[in-house]
């Protein structure tokens, strides 16, 4: 794990093309903006294990190959 230092404003690359932007800092609480390609998908990493919980659950299994489907976003209404 890479550990970094920032200050509000200042951001990370990761990639050629996923920005991630310190924007505010109040107490315990940091908020991040994230720029990246709408291809790539971005989910709080909470999201992601209650969908594969859920996957399991429903008898699927959650190999390596199929686990990228499951970080893909909910469809749009």
């Amino acid at each position: 794990m890479l550990v970094l230092t920032r200050r509000v404003g200042e951001a990370v690359v990761i990639g050629n093309d996923v920005l991630v932007t310190v924007l505010s800092v109040t107490g315990k609480q940091v908020r991040i903006g994230i720029k990246a390609p709408s291809a790539v998908p971005i989910l709080r990493q909470e999201l992601l294990h209650e969908r594969i919980k859920n996957a399991e659950h429903a008898g699927q299994t959650c190999t390596r190959d199929n686990k990228s489907s499951l970080a893909q976003p909910p469809a749009q209404l």
